[in-house]
C-alpha cells in the first residue's frame, strides 16, 4: 500500500473543498435556470452542469496533484470503466442527484473522495443549495460546516429512520425485488425516506439525521467514495448489505450506527426470503 503522511491528507482535503465549492457555484447557478437534459438510460439523466462540474473539478485537482489518478461519473460514462488501483485516486460525482437538480428538488451535491491503496481516505460532499459542506479525513473525524458530527445512537429498528433509493433500473425483476424489500421494512421501521442522492444519504447517517441506509445497485464508486469516509469518521459503520466487508467497487452499500447494524442485516436477510 502506498502510504501518505497526515499533512498530505490535510492538503488533499483543502484542495478538495476548494473544488467542491467551485462546483457548487456552477450547480447553484444552473439550479435556477432552464436545464438542457440528456438521457443516459430510461430514467438516468445527465445535464451540461454535470459535465461542466466534472471538468472543473478534475482540472483543479490535476493542477495540484498531477500524478494522481482520476475516476469520474461522466468520464466513465463516455470512455468506459476505469480500474481502481492502489495509486492515490480521486473519485468524483460532479452532481449527485441529477434528477433532483432537473426538477428543482434541493437534494443535490458534489461528491469528491480520495482513495489510497483502494481505501477511502478523504471525503467531501457539498450541497450548494442548502449550503451544507460535509467533510471527513481518515482518523481525523467528520464535520458539517466545520462542526463535528456523529451518528445516531438508535438501537431499535422500530424507532429508526431508514433511507434507501430505487435506482434507475425499471425492469420488472429489479422493481419487484426493490419493492419487496421496502414492503418488508415498512412494517419494521418508524419511517422510510428516499432523497435521490446516495452521497447525501450517507451524510445523513453521519450527522445522525438517518439511522440506516442501504442501496443495492447504483451508478459506481463515485456515489459512495466521499460519503463512506464521512460516515466512518462520524463513528458509523459502512458495510455490504449482506454483512460482509464494504467493497467500494461492488455497487452495494449499507451504513448505520454500530448499535443497529446486526438487527438491520437480519431484517434485510428476512426480506429476501
Amino acid at each position: 500500500m502506498i502510504m501518505v503522511e497526515n499533512d498530505s491528507n490535510a492538503e488533499f482535503l483543502a484542495v478538495a473543498i476548494e473544488a467542491a465549492k467551485k462546483a457548487g457555484e456552477i450547480i447553484r447557478k444552473g439550479f435556477y435556470q432552464t436545464k438542457h437534459v440528456e438521457h443516459k438510460g430510461e430514467v438516468d439523466l445527465v445535464t451540461e452542469t454535470d459535465k461542466a462540474c466534472e471538468d472543473m473539478i478534475f482540472n483543479h485537482l490535476k493542477q495540484h496533484f498531477p500524478t494522481h489518478k482520476f475516476i469520474g461519473e461522466e468520464t466513465t460514462a463516455a470512455c468506459g470503466v476505469t480500474e481502481l488501483t492502489d495509486e492515490p485516486t480521486w473519485i468524483v460525482d460532479p452532481l449527485d442527484g441529477t434528477t433532483n437538480f432537473v426538477h428543482g428538488f434541493p437534494f443535490v451535491c458534489t461528491s469528491i473522495g480520495l482513495t489510497i491503496g483502494k481505501v477511502p481516505m478523504v471525503g467531501v460532499v457539498y450541497n450548494p443549495i442548502m449550503d451544507e459542506l460535509f467533510t471527513g479525513v481518515r482518523g481525523k473525524g467528520a464535520f458539517l460546516n466545520g462542526s463535528p458530527i456523529k451518528v445516531s445512537s438508535q438501537s431499535e429498528l422500530l424507532k429508526s429512520l431508514l433511507v434507501t433509493e430505487v435506482g434507475t433500473k425499471r425492469d420488472t425483476s429489479t422493481v419487484d425485488t426493490i419493492t419487496r424489500r421496502i414492503n418488508s421494512f415498512l412494517l419494521q421501521v418508524r419511517a422510510l425516506r428516499m432523497s435521490g442522492s446516495c452521497a447525501l444519504d450517507l451524510c445523513g447517517i453521519a450527522c445522525g439525521r438517518n439511522d440506516i441506509f442501504y442501496l443495492i445497485g447504483f451508478g459506481g464508486p463515485w456515489d459512495v467514495a466521499g460519503g463512506a469516509v464521512i460516515v466512518r469518521e462520524a463513528g458509523g459503520v459502512v458495510f455490504d448489505p449482506s454483512g460482509e466487508e464494504f467493497d467500494i467497487t461492488s455497487l452495494r452499500v449499507a451504513a448505520s450506527n454500530p448499535l443497529i447494524k446486526d438487527v438491520f442485516i437480519k431484517a434485510l436477510q428476512q426480506s429476501e426470503r
